[in-house]
């Protein structure tokens, strides 16, 4: 018998108490530190077993499921067709490495390309902000509404540093057009500052498992979401991303047009 979605939320809440177990307990140990593309770009033991214990609970759950994964052990995933899941087992490795708070662990279920489920867990807090667009989205156990609908000039944007200083997608513009910016380090802990109406926006350059959880929780909202053009986002594909209030979102496209002299 197929799983409810309420059934498959608790399910996957489960993974992520055993997922935070393990991750507060090596934290305590020496971790084993590479580099992927760069010194700023890092990936420890704890990832790769932590992206390993969500793959096989994934498969034992759904079978059939395909797996779009950061570190390498899920499938090579070509369409959205079906059941398609996206794992981030650290999200904001650095911080983990550096800081050992302000990381996330992220998972999202998409059926046919539309979101269904999604969780990001604040690891170091005990918070997870969990559901879908027919879900609904809780923060633990308490359900969440949209914040106010504040546009950039009365709220917080999140941005991406590497990016800001860059000044890639008009992020300087957007900075300034605000009433001020944060940066986090991490796509998930950002979002969650978006979902719990902390901050008004959330823009930055990412790769699917980055932007799937926070993208299918903003859908959930009522939160707009596309990229930095207005389109609907390809979930295959890395791309500029924004998750914001509808006013936020207007504002931001409109800085995106003027900076392409549309």
């Amino acid at each position: 018998m197929e799983m409810t979605i309420e059934q498959i939320d608790q399910t996957v809440l489960g993974w992520l108490a055993n997922a935070r177990q393990q991750i507060l307990e090596s934290i305590k140990q020496p971790l084993d530190v590479d580099e992927k593309s760069s010194q700023r770009d890092l990936v420890t033991n704890v990832d790769k077993e932590i992206e390993q214990y969500y793959v096989q609970q994934i498969h034992a759950l759904m079978p059939q499921a395909r797996i779009i994964s950061e570190e390498g052990y899920g499938d090579d995933v070509q369409t959205m067709d079906g059941d398609v899941w996206f794992v981030d087992p650290i999200d904001g490795t650095l911080n983990f490495v550096k800081q050992h708070d302000e990381f996330a662990s992220m998972l999202a279920l998409y059926r046919d390309g539309q979101p269904v489920l999604a969780w990001i867990m604040d690891v170091m807090n005990d918070q997870v902000v969990h559901g879908g667009p027919d879900y609904g989205v809780y923060c633990n156990q308490t359900r969440l509404t949209m914040g106010p609908d504040y546009g950039l000039t009365d709220g917080l944007v999140v941005l991406s540093g590497v990016r800001l200083l860059l000044d890639q997608h008009a992020f300087q513009e957007i900075a300034k057009s605000s009433i001020g910016f944060r940066i986090y380090g991490s796509a998930g802990i950002a979002y969650m500052h978006v979902l719990l109406g902390k901050a008004v926006a959330y823009v930055s350059e990412m790769k699917p498992w980055d932007f799937a959880a926070g993208a299918a929780l903003g859908q959930g909202l009522g939160l707009k979401v596309s990229d930095v053009d207005g389109q609907p986002l390809n979930m295959l594909l890395s791309g500029a991303v924004v998750v914001s209030t509808p006013r936020a979102h207007a504002d931001i496209m409109g800085i995106e047009k003027q900076a392409k002299g549309l």
